[in-house]
């Protein structure tokens, strides 16, 4: 299937909530869209069993933790590769392709969890290895994923489109994580793992009714050479090299997960029940965002769009810095697990919930204009390019926190991270002209 015509353009009603019209447009598009839902769901239930299962042959959380480290190098490598296969090839045949490798390394963990509920004694290596296969599996899909929207819808509904995606992530991360422990507590590993290789059917099912998604333009280049392709037109590309600094500072900077644990011991108190608060916020922020981004349909300066977002963003950050400090002035009593300090907890989760939204208006506006701004033949390297940036900035991010609330405060991390945030994105938006000026209705990349 081609692209569609630039002058097919529907009509954008004024609505608040979320705009539904690309599920309409194209039943390929929503069958795809609603089995990445139910398949995203079984994967956090998966990503949450995971831990849990390690915990219990452990009783170690850096081995837990370690799940994510082991899986970093390769899930980037992924993203880039993945990129080119999306360049390359057929994109449906893609995401089948890696769909079927991820879905048979969940099998591998349900038949790791059978083994040992027979009595076997079961080493921690092959969670490991089946967790990363998995990973980089999603990432290739993920990747393909991406560049598949705009062969399936109007250039105009790209940003509805987007704005679906964070329904998605809301739904996801809200129910897979509260299935995994509901189910792991009652039925066990063994079936939990199960439900994830069952949901993971419908998002295969989504992608199997895709059409045939061949690459518009005949690439011929080894890996290499066409990685070096990607690189030369991102060099030629302002505007989304402009986004992509944007998405690093933002994720570098203003992602104080990392300290999330300690505020919960020391600035506001209740221990794990403040730290899956805090985390919960940040999800729920997301959903509402896209629950009521109607309005995104009619927006035409994407960059700055996303500068402003990103602004508010690190205003947030810079607020959550101010709580955690305001909590550790000992005004409201001294924090422990069982003494929560309300006020400052409180203003916590709804300027968390801040970040998450903002985050979601920015994300809305740089995934359109990645869609829409690059060409065909060049989608699936710069999505890899962006899988990298969403992959390494948080990572990066919980260095940055957990070093400078160990050298400073605790609360100094999102303090200084929300004043960098919004003194550097200010700044790309003065010095960056044509990101400032970038009008959907004629991208450029």
């Amino acid at each position: 299937m081609s692209e569609p015509p630039p002058g097919a353009e529907l009509p954008a009603p004024r609505r608040r909530t979320i705009d539904l019209r690309p599920l309409r447009v194209s039943p390929p598009f929503a069958r795809m869209w609603i089995g990445s839902v139910v398949q995203g769901v079984g994967a956090w239930v998966t990503t949450v069993a995971v831990g849990i299962h390690i915990y219990q042959l452990t009783g170690s959380t850096f081995l837990v933790g370690l799940v994510g480290t082991v899986s970093l190098v390769p899930m980037i490598v992924a993203g880039l590769w993945g990129g080119v296969l999306a360049d390359h090839f057929d994109r449906r045949r893609v995401l089948l392709s890696s769909s079927l490798v991820g879905w048979l390394s969940t099998l591998g963990l349900v038949a790791l969890a059978w083994i040992e509920q027979a009595g076997a004694e079961l080493p921690v290596w092959p969670l490991y290895v089946f967790t990363t296969i998995n990973a980089v599996a999603a990432t290739i899909s993920g990747t393909t994923r991406g560049t598949v929207g705009p062969r399936l819808l109007p250039r105009e509904l790209i940003p509805s489109a987007a704005a679906l995606n964070g329904i998605a992530v809301g739904l996801q991360l809200t129910l897979g994580p509260a299935i995994a422990g509901v189910l792991a507590a009652s039925v066990g590993i063994p079936w939990t793992y199960m439900l994830d290789a069952v949901l993971f059917l419908a998002g295969f099912a989504g992608v199997w009714s895709l059409p045939p998604l061949p690459p518009l333009v005949a690439q011929r280049s080894s890996v290499g050479r066409a990685l070096l392709e990607g690189g030369a037109f991102l060099a030629r590309a302002p505007n989304i090299r402009a986004g992509f600094l944007i998405d690093i500072v933002a994720m570098t900077l203003g992602r104080p997960n990392a300290i999330f644990p300690a505020i919960g011991a020391l600035a506001f108190g209740g221990g794990a029940v403040t730290v899956g608060a805090l985390t919960a916020s940040v999800a729920i922020g997301t959903f509402l965002a896209s629950l009521f981004s109607g309005p995104v349909a009619g927006v035409r300066r994407h960059g700055i769009a996303i500068g402003g977002a990103v602004i508010v963003y690190g205003a947030f950050t810079l607020l959550f810095g101010a709580a955690v400090a305001l909590a550790m002035t000992g005004w409201f009593g001294p924090a422990s697990e069982g003494n929560v300090l309300w006020l400052p907890l409180v203003l916590g989760v709804i300027v968390m919930a801040g970040t998450g939204a903002s985050d979601q208006v920015s994300s809305i506006f740089r995934q359109a204009m990645l869609m829409t701004a690059a060409p065909d033949e060049m989608r699936g390297r710069l999505q890899g390019v962006f899988t990298v940036v969403v992959t390494g900035g948080p990572r990066l991010g919980d260095l940055y926190a957990g070093v400078f609330a160990t050298v400073v405060a605790l609360w100094f991390p999102p303090l200084l991270g929300g004043l960098l945030i919004m003194g550097i994105v200010a700044t790309v938006l003065r010095v960056q002209r044509g990101f400032r000026d970038y009008d959907a209705l004629a991208p450029t990349p």
